[in-house]
Order: C-alpha cells, then sequence, then structure tokens
C-alpha cells in the first residue's frame, strides 16, 4: 500500500513538472489549431460573409455541397493528384532511402539529397513553371533543339501530372530520409543471418527490409497522403486551378469558395468534409499498415 501511494505521489510530481514543458505547445494547439477548428465547424452550419454576422441554416451547405459538381469534380482532381504524386514519391523514396543506406551514410550528400525540400514551395513553383514555360522555358528549348515538338506542361491533361511530378521532386529527399532513419532501426545481425542461409538481395528486401519497415511506411504514408490531399501553393502559382478546373483541388475550391465568392460557410463545410476524409483516411492506413505493429517483436 505504501509503496503504491509512493508511486502515486511520484508520478504527480513528474506531471507536475511537465507542465510549463508541455504549456507553450498545448496552448499553441488550442489557439491556432482546436479554436479556429471548432468556429470552422460552427461557421459549417451558417451562412456567412465577412459583411454580416452569422445565420444558422442547418445541413444546408452540405446539402448544397453534396449536389455541386464543383464539390465532385475537386475530389476527383484531388484523387488524380494524390495517386500521381504519392504513387511515385513513395517508391522513388523507398529505393533513394535504400541507396543512401547501403552506398553511403555521408551527411553532405544527405544534406543535398534534402535541399530541395527547403527551398519555399512557392519559389520551387516558380522555378519550374519558368523551366517548364511553352515559349521561354529551357525544357522546351531544349526539346526545340533537339527538333522535339514542344510541349504545353501546363494545360489540358498534363497540367495535373506535370504539379504532382513538381511536388515529387520537393518532397522526395525528406521522405527518403524518413525511411532511411528507419532502415537504420534494422539491427545488421537479422541481415547477417539472412546472408547465412543463402537469401539473395531481393529476397531480403522482400522478406526482412519491407516487413520491417512497416511502422515507418505507415507514418510516412499518413503524413504524405493527409499534406497531398492539402495541394495549394503549387497550383495557385502555375495554374489557379486550371485550365477548366482542371487542378481545381480542394483547397483552391475552398480559397476560390470564401475569398473569391464571400461565401464562407459554405467553404467551411467543404473544410468541414475535407477533414473528415482525412481522418478517416489516416485512420484506415494506421489500420490496414499496421502502424502501431513490428516484426520485430514477435
Amino acid at each position: 500500500m505504501a509503496k503504491t501511494v509512493a508511486t502515486r505521489r511520484k508520478r504527480k510530481s513528474e506531471f507536475l513538472t511537465a507542465i510549463p514543458f508541455i504549456a507553450p505547445a498545448f496552448l499553441g494547439l488550442l489557439v491556432f489549431v482546436l479554436i479556429p477548428g471548432a468556429r470552422g465547424v460552427y461557421l459549417s452550419f451558417t451562412e456567412y460573409n465577412i459583411f454580416r454576422p452569422p445565420v444558422f441554416t442547418g445541413l444546408e451547405n452540405y446539402e448544397r455541397m453534396f449536389a455541386d459538381e464543383r464539390f465532385w469534380n475537386a475530389l476527383w482532381v484531388t484523387l488524380q493528384y494524390v495517386v500521381i504524386n504519392i504513387g511515385f514519391q513513395t517508391v522513388l523514396a523507398l529505393g533513394l532511402a535504400v541507396l543512401l543506406h547501403r552506398f553511403t551514410k555521408s551527411v553532405v550528400i544527405r544534406g543535398i539529397v534534402l535541399l530541395p525540400y527547403l527551398i519555399s514551395n512557392v519559389i520551387v513553383a516558380m522555378v519550374w513553371f519558368w523551366l517548364l514555360d511553352y515559349n521561354l522555358g529551357f525544357i522546351n528549348s531544349a526539346l526545340d533543339f533537339f527538333s522535339i515538338d514542344r510541349v504545353t506542361f501546363f494545360s489540358g491533361e498534363l497540367a495535373m501530372p506535370t504539379i504532382a511530378m513538381i511536388n515529387v521532386w520537393r518532397h522526395l529527399g525528406y521522405t527518403a530520409l524518413l525511411i532511411f532513419a528507419g532502415l537504420q532501426a534494422i539491427p545488421k545481425d537479422i541481415y547477417e543471418a539472412s546472408a547465412i542461409d543463402g537469401a539473395g538481395e531481393w529476397r531480403t528486401f522482400r522478406s526482412i527490409t519491407l516487413p520491417l519497415l512497416r511502422p515507418v511506411m505507415a507514418f510516412v504514408m499518413v503524413i504524405t497522403v493527409t499534406g497531398a490531399f492539402q495541394i495549394f501553393d503549387t497550383i495557385a502559382v502555375t495554374t489557379g486551378g486550371g485550365p477548366i478546373h482542371a487542378t481545381r483541388t480542394f483547397s483552391i475550391l475552398i480559397a476560390d469558395t470564401a475569398w473569391g465568392n464571400n461565401e464562407f460557410g459554405y467553404a467551411a463545410a467543404i473544410s468541414v468534409a475535407l477533414m473528415v476524409m482525412l481522418s478517416l483516411i489516416a485512420f484506415a492506413q494506421t489500420k490496414l499498415l499496421g502502424a502501431n505493429q513490428s516484426d520485430m517483436d514477435r
């Protein structure tokens, strides 16, 4: 009994000590996430613009949203971006991480790999927009030099794949380093035992590396997919959602609805729908990929 009381006192003392360290982060979460999020949910049930107070309208915004072709177009366009961006980014980052792990552990090379991620996304978008410009861009000038037809990268069906690949280039190094950290956590004696058993490179990668990377890959997939669904700045700088809504993702639709049409209540409803979708996707990814399990614990 005395031991239990002492344990409780110790835990209470540790909690009181931790409060000053937790308080700044909790205050930031409260001020910048929880309170604005709660207000956004409330506004989604209202008709509101900046010129008059919000008027409660119940589920009217949600009924309008599900009947709005722009909403379904934004869902389809966003899904296109996510599939292209996450598909290429994950595969390339995994390959790059394996190369870094197998052939070099140089801090300089890691810094070079991470460099694109450290550049502002707006600057990256502007640079690539200039490079891929139809008339003056370096890429099209090079194609013209080799007698290859110029390509309109930011129009038609190529617009979304182009934007997706720009962000693959920017985020590749960051994603690769996250996976690289997971590779470093795998004990070397497991690979030594595999080599003694005569397993080849591909068999070792498929049967040992990938299963042991599952928690890391689950984490990577959650943060990259949720980030991809919120793509905004690259599109705002390059196509602005065009041509003909071909790159109008959820974030662009929300911004246009709120600031372009002055319909903040309806924009809040679309934002809430996006938040619910991302929560369900993150939960499903965590469960399906077994983020809280590792084969090393078995």
